[in-house]
């Protein structure tokens, strides 16, 4: 079974940054498109970025396009999330999930998740 671990989460200022890290314990972690969501009190579950196994390219929902980049090593078994820019609307929890499949989709399911990481951004 695949295990994920969040960490880097904390507190800063608006326009600051913040890198975010998954770390999986599978040595399958190749075969796995893997995805950032997060969850904020009175808001949606969102999708945030995902990297595909096949491509290695990433996606970005539009509240953080040009701001965030996601990045995977697949030689470390661990995944980053580059927030720039920061915005007092991107504090949540910040969960990374797991699907084996070729390709990513922030909207598809997915089966493995992490445990969660706070993200605050104020002044």
């Amino acid at each position: 079974q695949l295990q994920l671990v969040e960490s880097g989460g904390g507190l800063v200022q608006p326009g600051g940054s913040l890198r975010l890290s998954c770390a999986a314990s599978s040595s399958s972690w190749n075969y796995y498109s893997i995805g950032w969501f997060r969850q904020a009190p009175g808001k949606e579950h969102e999708g945030v970025s995902c990297v595909s196994a096949g491509s290695g390219d990433a996606n970005y929902a539009d509240s953080v396009k040009g701001r965030f980049t996601m990045s995977r090593d697949n030689a470390k078994r661990t995944v980053s999330l580059q927030m720039d820019s920061l915005k007092p609307e991107d504090t949540a929890v910040y969960y990374c999930a797991a699907v084996l499949a070729y390709a990513c989709e922030l909207s598809a399911p997915y089966d493995y998740w992490g445990q969660g990481t706070q993200v605050t951004v104020s002044s």
